[in-house]
Parts: structure tokens; C-alpha cells; sequence
């Protein structure tokens, strides 16, 4: 039985640009990562370690991999949460080739113990092994294969200040506008075959909230709809799809549209933590967190106060719901 994640895999890799000239959006980040990777091939040696920081499904992975592909070097994969100890570490930097690419997803993640022996590693290209235990243990160099690490974080704040400063550039990616999503989406189309009138994309782009990952993932949805009904592309069958599959107009799910209504209905507006959010809705404070929260925040539906997590009078109005005065 075909795993569905196996299967979102396959999707979004059969849409992944291969070059940063067919890579849509972040353009001043594709201009500077032309010229480090330009520098580095002309002058034959490794390019700098890289930190790709932002929020999620904005095209951190794809960066890392076209990063691999234009220095013509295969890409090592892992995350923070999967290096729980510094002999995974070491097993995973002795098995680096000379000039190979390793991308560190959710880097942040990554225990203390670990990114202490991984500093070394960026800045010599070696790790102290200890070996033997008690007063007899002692520490023996190990030299490793010159690399270019590339982290991603979807939380800079919370990586120490040892470790970023020693990725020689930093990206910060930021939400795409409606132009470039729309040029995402019509790329994404044109790749699956899909024909989309100019007003259907627009609706599709417009529900994406600025995310990539989001406008391939709805894009999906919407040619699994039209194959089924058998309609064309047009911007009624868009909509029709992406109410069947309960995403509303401001591209907010069913989720997001339950914090909102908690906040409303439950704590009369807040303040209330993120904790508590998470629990009233039946999800995990972390998704709420990342996924949830930075959007509404973004669209003006919810305010972060130092007392915890407030509606907006947009949030009440959206709902339906008369704010109580002195709200």
C-alpha cells in the first residue's frame, strides 16, 4: 500500500525547480546566492556555509538542493530533530565526500552537545572523537571531508549566536507577493499539464497565502476535482473546488477558522496563551505556533500581546460576531 506521504514526496519533487533561473520569487536571494556559487566555481574551491532562514513552504529545501545541483555536488540530507547525539553526527560527517552539499533542516533543533562539535567541523573540517570512558578517555581528532552545510530554520532566534556566525551567508526568506505566487502557480499548472483560465489562477494564487508550498498542495486538490467532475480549468470550477475542500476566500482552513473561533467564542476576544489555544482546538501547540498563528497574525486577524494571543475587530467581524464593548 502506497504511503500518502511517499506520495506528496513525488508530487512536490516533480515541481521542484532544478536552477535558480527557474526558481520563482526571492529574487535579491537568488541574486546573492548567484554570485557566492558563481565565486566559488570560478575560483575552484568550496562555497560558504549557508543559513536559509523563514516560515515554512517557502522554498528552503528547493534552495538547498538547487545550492547542491549548481556546485555540481551530490546533497546529503538530515534534521536537527533526527541528530540526537554527537556520534550521529559523526557518523553523518565521516561519510561526507570531498565537496559535498549537507542540508541540516530545522537546525535549531539540533542538541547543544551537537552543535558545539559541528562548529569545528564548519570552521576546520574536523570533530574530536572521544574515545574510552572515565579518567582514561581521550579526545582524537578526526578530519573530515571539506563540505558546504546548509541549515534551515524556520526559528533564527533560537539558534545561538556561535553557530550562525559561523554560516558565511544568511538568507532570510519572505512571503511571496501575489504576482510571483501567481507565477507559481501557473508554472506548477503548466508542469502537471493542467490549463488554467488567467482568473483561476489569481483565485488559486490568492488563496495561498503567500506560501509555495500551500499553492502546489491547493493545486493539487483542484486537478484531483477537475478530473473527477471532468470540467476545464475555469475560475467557477476553482472556487468550487476550494470550498469542497473547505479553504475560503482569505485562505484561511478549517483550522485556522477553529483558533479563531476559540479565541472568540471561548475567551470572549483573549488573552490566551498558545498552550491553551492548542488545547481548546485539539492540536499541537508547536503547528499552532508555526503554521497557524504567523498567518493570522499576518492578515491582521490576531495580535500577539505579552499577556498571550488577542482577536482583532477584523477576526470578530470575519466570524460574524458583535465585539462586546471595551474589547
Amino acid at each position: 500500500m502506497t504511503d500518502p506521504n511517499d506520495e506528496d514526496i513525488v508530487f512536490e519533487g516533480a515541481l521542484r525547480p532544478d536552477t535558480l533561473g527557474e526558481f520563482v520569487g526571492q529574487e535579491r536571494i537568488r541574486a546573492q546566492l548567484q554570485i557566492l556559487l558563481g565565486a566559488a566555481r570560478k575560483e575552484s574551491r568550496q562555497p560558504d556555509h549557508i543559513l536559509l532562514a523563514g516560515p515554512p513552504g517557502l522554498g528552503k529545501t528547493t534552495l538547498a538542493m538547487i545550492v547542491a545541483h549548481e556546485s555540481g555536488s551530490p546533497l546529503r540530507l538530515s534534521s536537527g530533530p533526527t541528530i540526537t547525539h554527537t556520534g550521529d553526527l559523526a557518523a553523518l560527517l565521516s561519510a561526507l565526500s570531498p565537496g559535498d552539499t549537507l542540508f541540516i533542516d530545522e537546525i535549531h533543533r539540533l542538541p547543544r552537545a551537537v552543535e558545539e562539535m559541528l562548529y569545528l567541523a564548519m570552521e576546520d573540517f574536523r570533530i574530536d572523537i572521544m574515545v574510552g570512558k572515565g579518567p582514561g578517555a581521550t579526545t582524537v581528532p578526526l578530519d573530515i571531508a571539506p563540505f558546504t552545510l546548509v541549515g534551515a530554520t524556520t526559528r533564527s532566534g533560537m539558534l545561538p549566536a556561535p553557530l550562525r556566525d559561523r554560516f558565511g551567508f544568511t538568507a532570510h526568506l519572505e512571503y511571496y507577493d501575489a504576482s510571483e505566487i501567481e507565477r507559481v502557480v501557473e508554472r506548477s499548472a503548466g508542469l502537471l499539464g493542467l490549463e488554467l483560465d488567467g482568473d483561476a489562477i489569481v483565485e488559486l494564487a490568492r488563496r495561498s497565502r503567500g506560501t509555495p508550498r500551500i499553492a502546489n498542495r491547493l493545486l493539487r486538490r483542484v486537478r484531483d476535482y477537475l478530473v473527477v467532475h471532468e470540467r476545464g480549468g475555469s475560475h467557477d470550477a476553482i472556487r468550487a473546488a476550494l470550498m469542497l475542500f473547505d479553504i475560503d476566500e482569505h485562505g484561511l482552513d478549517r483550522l485556522d477558522r477553529a483558533v479563531m473561533t476559540a479565541l472568540v467564542d471561548q475567551f470572549r476576544g483573549g488573552p490566551a496563551g498558545i498552550s491553551t489555544l492548542a488545547s481548546a482546538v485539539g492540536e499541537e501547540k508547536d503547528t499552532i505556533e508555526s503554521v497557524v498563528e504567523p498567518y493570522l497574525v499576518r492578515v491582521g486577524l490576531i495580535a500577539r500581546t505579552p499577556r498571550g494571543r488577542t482577536a482583532t475587530p477584523a477576526a470578530w467581524q470575519m466570524l460574524g460576531r458583535a465585539q462586546p464593548s471595551g474589547l
